[in-house]
């Protein structure tokens, strides 16, 4: 196993240790699932990329990269909405589009088809992650008051919470319109 899918691998081993952290209460407990998450997002970011330069791209790689993608985002999604971080309709709308685009990807794969991941799509990744991260940092379980930054560091992160949502709805109506031949005969 080359060094970039030992990275998206080390992507999904660290989510579990994200998520239990997460479910634990106490600032320390929360800095830790934040520097978890924060550590598996850069892994995101150098697997790719030190595959591309030195030619290690692998379909392991093709096929595991964007399901630790997906797997972390959607782990932090669904634990930032247990804890009333991030509104579930939000979470589901985000959720579905992920469903969506893979079953595309799947129906064009049986069609002899690979689809690569667009800009748009990347973009959405990073806004995602980033607003993940911005929502465990700056809005508190405990409510407005008790946030780190006030009532101005949760505005902050709901903003680029819902840029991602924007990102993720055209990203996904980008890539539904660009691919729709594959599913035209359904």
């Amino acid at each position: 196993m080359n060094l970039p899918n030992k990275l998206t691998m080390l992507r999904v081993c660290l989510i579990p240790f994200f998520v239990l952290f997460a479910k634990l209460e106490g600032l320390g407990m929360q800095m830790i699932a934040v520097a978890i998450y924060i550590v598996a997002c850069i892994t995101d970011s150098l697997d790719g990329r030190i595959a591309r330069s030195r030619n290690l791209v692998t379909n392991f790689g093709k096929f595991m990269d964007p399901i630790a993608d997906k797997l972390l985002v959607m782990s932090a999604m669904v634990v930032l909405t247990a804890q009333g971080r991030m509104p579930d309709w939000v979470c589901i709308l985000m959720l579905a589009r992920e469903f969506l685009v893979s079953g595309f990807r799947l129906v064009a794969v049986e069609n002899g088809r690979v689809i690569a991941a667009g800009p748009l799509g990347k973009l959405k990744t990073v806004f995602q992650m980033v607003s993940t991260i911005a929502l465990m940092l700056l809005v508190s379980v405990a409510g407005p008051e008790a946030s780190p930054l006030g009532q101005g560091g949760e505005i902050f992160a709901r903003v680029l919470m819902y840029v991602a949502l924007a990102l993720t709805v055209v990203s996904g109506a980008d890539y539904i319109v660009k691919n729709w031949d594959c599913i035209k005969d359904m």
